[in-house]
């Protein structure tokens, strides 16, 4: 069998790592207050990498919470991809800087293709893109805002323009621990052919043997894990 990453979610707002209902900022849910030593306890437990996201950067538009960013990253021998507020080139090289393995651009891939297309270039597989789909339309500007194209057409021009990994979210499904909603991912795997990391909705461990059945036949190579893994619903077997 291919290797399958189950990776978990850190999502940081003023300092704290939080989690919200279906990307709303009003339903914030605080589990921990020390993010380093939260990324450092799912390294030990035999995560493979983390997903970190800069929410206050998502909704400014620039990465806010760099300083903290830059401590999770050091304290972990684990890789990590870090996205939140990545409008720029700058914000790119600023996050590679700080130590981050890939970084994930959302709303830049959307609304300039162009500039998208030459960090593809540029970067290689250091960039992957964030697909975040609500109600069949691709979401921006930290979830604030939702596009008139749909999901599977944003995908496909991500990857012509040069993409090498999407990370795929369900919105409606983030943070609900409803499970994993399989036919949009399934639509997103035959419309394109680069690796796809699914996020949103997973509940236990009957979602990830799904997810992995699925992954070898296609080209999901993991999936993002937050609520399941903060309330108990899904243990350290996820890894083993």
């Amino acid at each position: 069998m291919k290797p399958f990453e189950v990776i978990p979610a850190i999502d940081l707002r003023g300092g704290f790592a939080v989690r919200l209902f279906q990307g709303d900022y009003a339903r914030e849910t605080r589990y921990y207050d020390d993010p380093v030593a939260l990324a450092q306890h799912w390294a030990q437990r035999g995560a493979p990498r983390l997903h970190l996201v800069d929410l206050d950067g998502a909704r400014t538009g620039y990465p806010v919470q760099l300083e903290l960013i830059q401590r999770v990253v050091r304290a972990v021998e684990i890789p990590v991809q870090v996205g939140g507020g990545v409008r720029s080139e700058a914000a790119v090289r600023t996050l590679l800087e700080a130590g981050a393995d890939r970084v994930i651009l959302g709303t830049l891939a959307v609304e300039q293709p162009e500039l998208a297309g030459a960090l593809f270039e540029k970067y290689g597989e250091r960039i992957a893109c964030a697909l975040d789909m609500k109600a069949g339309r691709a979401a921006i500007a930290g979830w604030g805002s939702v596009s008139d194209t749909h999901y599977l057409q944003v995908a496909q021009e991500l990857v012509r323009r040069g993409a090498q990994r999407i990370i795929f979210t369900h919105i409606e499904r983030d943070g609900t621990l409803q499970g994993i909603d399989l036919e949009p991912l399934a639509a997103l795997l035959k419309a394109v052919a680069v690796p796809v990391i699914a996020s949103g909705g997973v509940r236990d461990a009957s979602d990830l043997s799904v997810l992995r059945a699925l992954a070898q036949s296609t080209t999901l190579e993991g999936v993002i894990v937050g609520k399941a893994l903060y309330e108990g619903t899904l243990g350290d077997e996820c890894w083993q």
